[in-house]
């Protein structure tokens, strides 16, 4: 459903998604291992009260339009029951070409940061029992898909229907990133030597990161869906995407130097295009088809990239930025500012 760029690029898109769990996972996990770092505890009310100041207003707007106002959808029918996107668990059993499928991936970040924090101070300083979790879930994820391939099996290779439903779209199984993601704030905050050598590894890990994506990307370019391709292909991204992180926050690149104008705004409103990007692309699309245009040039192709982020604008400024503005002054942030993280550097250092 949407504007598909030119050629199979877009098949690739789905990795965009792994690249942000991998940020994900570096940055709220970073923000929670911050107090650990310095000797404090978490403060489970005040992490939870920001992440749904965070999340929640902008989401329930637009899931209400897409319950209240179904002629707006991108597509006519919602494979789930509103209660499943009010509990966030709307990306069990799911299938694709549904309406607001794509929140399947904001399920899967709620289920995880509502478990990490409670994680965390069970582990807490146990360094070794966390090591242990880590390896556990991503050695899991690769046996359960195993087992959930060969389930789904048929005669041409893996159901793709099943391979949405119970390996692409579900929590378990798309766990790789976002434990990577986590691992290296652990690393950062809790083993800053470390931390120095693998950022300083970085002109060496660009070209294998990327080859390795590449590598998972030509597992999945068969003319069936093979078992190998649902077992490998996520954790391999996860890996790569890792290390692109890495080469893009240190110092031996440029790529942290480089400052593009706008991409702070941008960020700033990419969560409420995130949300509403389906209905405006299927609204553009309407628009071409009623008057008929071609929507694979390159004008519409621009136009709703314009209108994507002109809609997320009116959102972002609507909802997301005043309740923004009310969690600084209900929930402020306690840790994890640059002076706090300097001292608690050479605290662990000295």
């Amino acid at each position: 459903m949407g504007f598909p760029l030119s050629g199979d690029v877009h098949r690739f898109g789905w990795i965009g998604v792994d690249l942000f769990f991998v940020l994900s996972g570096y940055l709220i996990g970073g923000q929670l291992l911050a107090p650990l770092a310095c000797g404090q505890r978490i403060n489970l009310g005040t992490f939870f009260a920001r992440r749904a100041f965070r999340i929640m207003p902008a989401y329930f707007v637009v899931l209400a339009i897409y319950f209240l106002l179904p002629s707006w959808r991108e597509y006519p029918q919602m494979s789930q029951p509103l209660w499943k996107f009010l509990l966030s668990v709307q990306n069990i059993a799911l299938h694709g070409g549904t309406a607001f499928s794509h929140a399947w991936s904001l399920a899967v970040e709620d289920q995880f940061y509502l478990v990490l924090p409670l994680l965390l101070l069970v582990l807490y300083p146990r360094p070794r029992a966390a090591v242990i979790i880590a390896c556990i879930i991503v050695l899991g994820g690769v046996a359960l898909r195993t087992i959930l391939a060969f389930h789904n099996l048929i005669d041409t290779g893996v159901s793709f229907r099943g391979f949405q439903a119970w390996i692409y779209y579900p929590t378990w199984t798309r766990l790789d990133p976002l434990v990577f993601g986590v691992a290296l704030a652990a690393i950062e905050k809790f083993r800053p030597s470390w931390w120095k050598s693998l950022t300083n590894l970085a002109p060496w890990v660009w070209l294998p990161a990327l080859a390795l994506i590449s590598y998972a990307l030509w597992l999945g370019e068969g003319e069936h869906l093979t078992i190998a391709a649902c077992v490998w292909q996520f954790p391999l991204v996860a890996v790569g995407m890792a290390a692109l992180l890495i080469c893009a926050v240190s110092p031996r690149l440029p790529l942290r130097r480089v400052a593009i104008p706008g991409a702070a705004f941008i960020a700033s409103i990419a969560y409420s295009a995130y949300l509403i990007q389906k209905f405006v692309i299927h609204a553009v699309g309407e628009f071409c088809a009623t008057h008929n245009l071609n929507s694979m040039s390159a004008p519409a192709l621009i136009g709703v990239e314009f209108c994507v982020y002109a809609a997320a604008t009116i959102l972002f400024f609507a909802v997301e930025r005043p309740f923004l503005q009310l969690r600084k002054r209900l929930a402020p942030g306690k840790y994890g500012t640059p002076v706090r993280e300097r001292v608690c550097a050479v605290i662990r250092e000295s």
